[in-house]
């Protein structure tokens, strides 16, 4: 590359998405000459569909252990110095409208378009340059009296500058433009990557279970989910191909193909005494009746499909306390064992990633490249749904731009 034909800049930062925006904002208002590169017609896409289109852009909750990571301390200091106040602070001064909805999840009221404006308008007043369509077909690196220096060739022309910033996400949802793009990144400068797989995601089941999740597909039951020593009680939505909704979604992270999953329907009530009661106090009724004030009529025709179809007709009172007992503990244990998940198509992030051992919890830069930075999802840090993974982003955005 020519140096008559490359524009420099203090910064440049590859991935138009949160954190990539935000780390922009900070370093164009310290003053540093900031470009952004994005491979997508236009950025923060994923911003846009998030928390069906309203963003769930934080947490009043946030805790290092909301957080997966083969280092579970790395996310601490970036996660202290930025708080999800910081960034609540910078949502009203901006005059977004906002609300908390369960376990201390924060909404826009009106549209995930005020938060992309608001980091938008941030980045304009900085004075941050913002190109979308660009392809980056190579990166250099160049050495010189000691100090590093990046090269960028892309499709829209050719830009070097001091530090490179990778914000580029990881593989969930392609359709909105993620690529591997980061990981590439990492292997060329010969960083360690851990496997990865999809996170927030959907299970599928191929046996007998799809057929029942496919018949009560739409309806949502409020459960605790167990997997690895790991719980959460929420909803679970029923789908065509099995099972979604919160719990499930949560459960995905900490879960490994061939795992089967835990599920207590009755998560406020001790199964077995709920059925005896019920025997006394409903000799006659069916327990497919008695358990309606429980479940949906459809849910509990599936349930005794499962758990006892020969007794389908057999008043509680015929039922001995060993049957419902053997019932009870199901209801309280339902083990389940997906095929899979539905992947990267539906996942709302991707686990693993960027080993963090290889990267500063301080300041985001590469520690064997120096001026080369790893931000956001690219990493090996996956949170909680929740608004989790957007406090990463700009809390790991916000201390990348600190420091470039």
């Amino acid at each position: 590359m020519s140096s008559s034909k490359i524009t420099h800049y203090d910064a440049i930062i590859i991935g138009g998405g949160a954190s990539g925006l935000m780390c922009a904002q900070v370093a164009g208002h310290r003053g540093l000459n900031v470009l952004v590169l994005d491979s997508s017609n236009k950025v923060g896409k994923k911003i846009l569909m998030s928390g069906g289109g309203r963003c769930n852009f934080t947490n009043y909750f946030i805790e290092p252990h909301c957080y997966i990571s083969k280092n579970p301390h790395f996310c601490k200091s970036a996660l202290s110095r930025y708080t999800q106040w910081d960034f609540i602070a910078l949502v009203e001064k901006h005059g977004i409208p906002y609300h908390e909805r369960k376990h201390g999840e924060l909404f826009c009221n009106e549209s995930a378009k005020d938060i992309l404006k608001m980091l938008l308008d941030e980045c304009a007043e900085s004075k941050v340059d913002i190109k979308t369509k660009c392809t980056v077909e190579q990166i250099d690196a160049l050495t010189s009296e000691g100090k590093t220096s990046y090269q960028l060739k892309t499709n829209l022309g050719s830009y070097s500058s001091k530090s490179l910033v990778i914000a580029s996400g990881g593989l969930s949802i392609p359709t909105l433009g993620s690529s591997g793009f980061g990981y590439d990144i990492a292997e060329q400068f010969k960083l360690p990557l851990l496997p990865r797989t999809a996170g927030l995601v959907p299970f599928i089941f191929t046996d007998q279970i799809k057929a029942m999740t496919e018949s009560l597909s739409g309806l949502a039951v409020d459960i605790s989910m167990s997997v690895n020593n790991i719980s959460f009680r929420e909803n679970m939505l029923f789908t065509h191909r099995g099972i979604s909704g919160p719990t499930a979604l949560q459960i995905s992270n900490y879960w490994k193909q061939g795992d089967s999953i835990s599920i207590n329907l009755l998560p406020d009530d001790n199964a077995e005494d709920l059925l005896l009661s019920l025997k006394h106090s409903h000799p006659k009724s069916l327990l497919r009746n008695a358990l309606s004030d429980k479940f949906s009529k459809s849910f509990c025709l599936e349930l005794q499909k499962l758990w006892w179809p020969s007794d389908s007709e057999k008043p509680l009172a015929d039922f001995s306390d060993m049957k419902l007992k053997e019932i009870a503990d199901k209801l309280s244990n339902w083990i389940l064992k997906p095929a899979g998940t539905e992947g990267y198509r539906t996942a709302e992030v991707t686990l693993g990633g960027i080993d963090t051992d290889c990267i500063s919890s301080k300041t985001m830069e590469c520690k064997s490249q120096a001026g080369l930075y790893f931000i956001g999802e690219a990493l090996d840090v996956t949170g909680w749904l929740g608004g989790f993974n957007f406090q990463w982003a700009w809390a790991s955005g916000v201390a990348a731009g600190e420091s470039l």
